[in-house]
């Protein structure tokens, strides 16, 4: 297995149309939905950085900032920030374009951690992820506190363990 990928080479990007069965009563995109869309795009973004099967360990906070509407077109950009021993933290930027009337709002951005697995299920091992640009090493650098915290509060780490998170839980000890 290759040692390194570069961050870029895991890109992806997917587009939808946003029609009524995929809304609310409100003639909205449902939320369920719209995270369908986004696990989809880090899965297969993960994927390309992995080359192998991959399964959704966790997904960060979701927050919903504007509503999308019927009829609106829908692009999904992933890529991943930065991979682990068997997982990689993938950042989903989420955007609605109104075509016709030229307008381009953003609407979500979410951190999904998906896990290599091989045929039976078992993790294995990911090539590291190599930052190019700012914004990459930014998101980069950042991983590893998103990565504690995560353990932290699924209980599979101990807050004094997290040394990037040492100052948020000193007054816990």
């Amino acid at each position: 297995m290759d040692k390194a990928r570069r961050v870029a080479d895991s890109l992806t990007t997917m587009t939808e149309m946003i029609f009524p069965n995929d809304t609310n009563t409100l003639g909205n995109l449902m939320g369920g939905n719209l995270m369908r869309m986004m696990d989809v795009v880090g899965a297969i973004c993960a994927q390309k950085h992995s080359t192998r099967i991959v399964v959704t360990a966790s997904v960060d906070n979701v927050s919903f900032k504007e509503s999308i509407p019927l009829g609106s077109v829908v692009t999904l950009q992933a890529k991943v920030t930065r991979s682990f021993n068997s997982s990689m933290e993938v950042v989903i930027d989420v955007w609605a374009e109104n075509i016709p009337a030229q307008e381009k709002v953003t609407t979500n951005k979410a951190f999904f951690t998906f896990v290599a697995v091989d045929q039976s299920g078992r993790p294995i091992d990911v090539p590291q992820a190599v930052p190019e640009t700012e914004e990459e090493k930014l998101l980069f650098d950042g991983a590893l506190r998103r990565r504690q915290l995560r353990l932290v509060l699924a209980g599979r780490m101990k807050p004094h363990e997290a040394s990037e998170l040492k100052s948020l839980f000193d007054h816990l000890e």
